[in-house]
C-alpha cells in the first residue's frame, strides 16, 4: 500500500499546471459522449451494474467534499484512510488532480497537521475559514469552489469523481457531463440528494467500498 501511495503522490507532484495541459484539447471526444442529453435526465447507474469499464488511459480528477465525507464516516463508524481512498477512487487511471475541500479552524493544531499530511500525500487542499452562525455552529460552504474547479478542469479530463452528496452541485455536474466528461458521484446514499444521483454517469454508495477505504489497526 505504501508503495502504491508514493506512486500516486509522484504523479500529482510532477503533474503540469492547468494552463500547461492544453495539449489534452487535441484528444477526440469518445463517441459515446456525443449523444444528446435531456436536462437533468435520470441516467445515474450503480457500480454493481458494471456498465462502465475503467481504462488506464482515462484522465481522472477527484473532488472531495471534506465535510460530507466526515459525516459519512461518522455514520459508517469508520476512520478514513486517505491513502487508500486516493487509490480506490483513482482505480489505476491517470490522476491529474485530487482536490480536498474543507473548512478550517485556525486554532486547531491537529487539523493543521492533518491538512499538511494531505498536501504532502497527493491532495491539493482548498480551505476556507469556518464561519460561526447565530446558533453556535461553525460552517464553511465550498460549493462554489468545487463547481468552479470542476468546470476549469473539465476540458482536460475524461472522467471526474465527485465525493459529495450536495444537490447544489447537480447543475454543475450536468453541465460538465454535456461537455463529454464522464462524472462519477461517490457518497453515502442516505446523505445524497437524488438530483445529484440522477445527473451522474455512475453512482457509487460509499458504504459499498467502506472496507477498502477505512483504517485498519
Amino acid at each position: 500500500m505504501e508503495e502504491n501511495s508514493k506512486e500516486i503522490k509522484s504523479k500529482d507532484k510532477d503533474a503540469a499546471p492547468i494552463e500547461d495541459l492544453a495539449y489534452f484539447d487535441m484528444m477526440p471526444v469518445p463517441e459515446r459522449f456525443t449523444q444528446s442529453r435531456g436536462t437533468f435526465e435520470a441516467r445515474g447507474t450503480f457500480e454493481a451494474r458494471g456498465t462502465f469499464e475503467d481504462q488506464p488511459n482515462q484522465r481522472v480528477a477527484l473532488f472531495i467534499d471534506g465535510s460530507n465525507l466526515f459525516y459519512a464516516a461518522l455514520h459508517l463508524n469508520i476512520e478514513i484512510d486517505y491513502a487508500k481512498l486516493l487509490l480506490k477512487l483513482t482505480r489505476g487511471r491517470q490522476l491529474l488532480r485530487a482536490y480536498f475541500y474543507t473548512g478550517v479552524d485556525g486554532t486547531n493544531e491537529k487539523q493543521k497537521g492533518f491538512l499538511l499530511w494531505m498536501r504532502r500525500n497527493g491532495y491539493r487542499v482548498v480551505a476556507k475559514d469556518l464561519i460561526q452562525h447565530t446558533d453556535g455552529s461553525k460552517k464553511a460552504n465550498l460549493d462554489v469552489e468545487i463547481a468552479v474547479d470542476m468546470m476549469l478542469l473539465s476540458k482536460y479530463c475524461t472522467t471526474m469523481v465527485l465525493l459529495s452528496g450536495d444537490g447544489d452541485l447537480a447543475y454543475a455536474v450536468n453541465a460538465i457531463a454535456y461537455q463529454g466528461v464522464e462524472v462519477e458521484v461517490v457518497s453515502l446514499h442516505s446523505m445524497t440528494n437524488d438530483a445529484l444521483i440522477n445527473v451522474a454517469d455512475r453512482y457509487i454508495d460509499l458504504s459499498a467500498i467502506r472496507e477498502d477505504i477505512q483504517k485498519t489497526w
